[in-house]
């Protein structure tokens, strides 16, 4: 029997799993940012940051904000409010499932499910900056390099900056069984 599976907003008791999360994924490359720079990406938009569980684990997050077409968070201080934008870019800044979780979906559902929350504001686009070599696998879901927009070393030395549109995908049930 499998676990049941839940996209939900970002909640404060969520902060610990998060951070551990993102502390694993980035600390390797140079890019973990910590827990203040985090929240204060996560209180820019509430609404556009999102947990996924499996049974009672979190087992990922992706937070999301506003942000001008060709403008991303600076890593080396907390958000202002200020920068965040209306509706046109939703910029997704952090999108991490737990090693051992991956490969089921978990990713993807955390995605469609932005996608959703993107239409719904009126965002036509999504951007993010792809690090670790992850461009290619971006690249494949439809996002195209925009060279040039982040500075060397800014994300690390292999960022590429990249949007493309809000992809019409099916709904994501909130609640799903998964073998």
């Amino acid at each position: 029997m499998g676990e049941t599976v839940r996209v939900r907003p970002l909640a404060d008791g969520d902060w610990d799993a998060v951070v551990a999360l993102e502390r694993d994924a980035y600390t390797g490359l140079g890019l973990s940012e910590g827990r203040a720079a985090l929240q204060s990406r996560a209180a820019a938009s509430p609404d556009t940051c999102f947990v996924v569980d499996v049974g009672s684990r979190t087992a990922g997050y992706a937070l999301a904000l506003p942000y001008p077409f060709r403008r991303y968070p600076d890593l080396a201080r907390a958000e202002d409010t200020a920068t965040a934008s209306g509706p046109g870019n939703l910029h997704l800044h952090d999108i991490v499932v737990a090693p051992g979780l991956r490969r089921r979906g978990l990713a993807r559902a955390l995605l469609r499910h932005l996608a959703g929350t993107a239409r719904a504001r009126g965002d036509e686009r999504i951007s993010l900056v792809a690090v670790g070599g992850t461009a290619p696998f971006w690249s494949a879901r439809g996002f195209t390099p925009h060279p040039g927009v982040v500075p060397a070393g800014a994300y690390g030395t292999d960022a590429v900056y990249m949007s493309g549109p809000v992809p019409s995908l099916a709904p994501v049930p909130s609640l799903r069984e998964v073998s």
